[in-house]
């Protein structure tokens, strides 16, 4: 499996001007800090009176992360190298800075007199866990399930996957799988083509698609796009911390993860008894799309449900909904109890749909029979007590009376959960090239 980054360097400066973003720069002699328009435009002192990401391990699946680095230097674990087999990924010096770059956006916390000057992330109190990909010629990445599952048990609550290939090895779906099971927040990157064909690990179920935005509002032309897309975040000419030079300028969907990703461990440090999806629910539902409406019914398939609001998120009442939010879920998976070990005897690789119970396939449909007989007789004594009341029975129509019953909540319509898995398209788009 050949994955390729979701990042695009570029040259210049931030564009000026503004329709969703329009929060003033900090001022400050580093230039490197003062062109961070995207912070600025997130008001992250506000921001960080509610959270700074606290006591939340967010996992970066990447080239790994130079915590060497004067803003990350203190928030970055050591991790895990699945490129060379073992060892940390805790010191990268060469010249693939794209794992650093997203690092910082989560979690740096810059340098010199109160931490003015450098890269700031939005969680700057968050942990980094990187975990370097196995890397093949030309800087694509292969084999994700490992590095998945090693984030997972080291604790990650968060995993940021700034990353995309055009399909998912039956592997790596269940290590998608596995960490939905242990209730932790997969982010991926829905790609730079410009395409709204699905890419991975994105359009799969469980994961929360990002696309980015550009900072007039507008949805990137190289940002893909699609049903599973739930937010945009910003991803136009960001600047973020490096190797050699010390600090790059970028644009593309890898940013706007990265900052999902970020926002995420800010709910998680203030909210840790929400499940995943319900944090995804906070950041949807306090989404802001261009037009300025913020309840959207549906998620628009290059918008989403919009761009994320952290402080918003963090601040407003909103009830918990669903503990599987606006995600779509792997097919009989569901979010365990805890993030911990398994119960004994089960097996992390297999959804629930594939355990045995220890009943015989004859007993099963013995039972079924058995009971398919008795609700027959129930539904025959109804239908007879009915007629004999000459009316309908009392509670009014639907489960629960007239307010109608079970289901999805009103936020999130019929339908709005679900999305095609892997197999599910007409076409896999071709490979990319590996760098974009």
């Amino acid at each position: 499996m050949s994955f390729t980054r979701t990042l695009r360097a570029v040259g210049g400066v931030a564009v000026a001007g503004a329709l969703l973003f329009t929060a003033a720069p900090t001022a400050s002699a580093d230039y490197i800090r003062d062109g961070q328009w995207a912070l600025d435009a997130f008001n992250p002192q506000k921001v960080w009176k509610e959270s700074t990401g606290k006591n939340v391990t967010v996992a970066v699946l990447d080239s790994g992360v130079n915590g060497d680095h004067v803003d990350l230097k203190g928030n970055v674990l050591p991790g895990k190298n699945f490129d060379t087999g073992g060892g940390t990924a805790d010191h990268e010096t060469g010249s693939d800075d794209h794992g650093t770059a997203m690092a910082a956006l989560i979690a740096a916390h810059g340098h010199g007199p109160n931490h003015a000057d450098g890269i700031m992330g939005l969680a700057p109190d968050a942990k980094i866990l990187p975990v370097k990909l196995n890397e093949t010629i030309g800087g694509s990445a292969n084999n994700i399930d490992g590095a998945i599952r090693y984030a997972v048990d080291q604790g990650a609550k968060v995993i940021n996957m700034s990353f995309v290939a055009p399909r998912l090895t039956q592997q790596e779906t269940d290590a998608i799988n596995y960490a939905v099971k242990k209730d932790v927040l997969l982010v991926g990157g829905s790609g730079n083509e410009g395409s709204g064909k699905p890419l991975y690990p994105a359009a799969a179920p469980g994961v929360l698609a990002v696309g980015a935005v550009a900072k007039d509002g507008k949805v990137l032309a190289e940002s893909n796009y699609g049903p599973h897309i739930r937010l945009i975040a910003p991803g136009e000419k960001i600047y973020s911390a490096g190797i050699s030079p010390k600090y790059r300028q970028a644009t593309g969907t890898s940013d706007a993860t990265a900052y999902v990703s970020a926002a995420a461990a800010l709910v998680r440090s203030k909210y840790p008894d929400l499940t995943a999806g319900q944090v995804a629910n906070r950041l949807t539902r306090t989404a802001i799309t261009p037009d300025g409406k913020t309840d959207i019914k549906s998620p628009d398939p290059k918008y989403g449900y919009g761009v994320i609001r952290p402080y918003r998120a963090l601040s407003e009442n909103i009830p918990a909904g669903p503990k599987n939010g606006p995600l779509a879920m792997p097919k009989d998976t569901e979010p365990s109890a805890g993030s911990g070990a398994d119960a004994a005897g089960e097996n992390p690789s297999a959804s629930s749909g594939d355990e045995t119970s220890g009943v015989s396939p004859l007993a099963v449909v013995g039972i079924a029979v058995g009971a398919l007989a008795v609700l027959g007789i129930v539904i025959a004594v109804i239908v007879a007590n009915k007629k004999r009341r000459n009316g309908p029975p009392p509670g009014g129509p639907g489960f629960g009376g007239p307010s109608g019953g079970v289901g999805v909540p009103p936020q999130y319509p019929a339908g709005s959960y679900q999305q095609p898995g892997p197999g599910g398209y007409q076409s896999a788009p071709p490979n990319h090239p590996p760098r974009q």
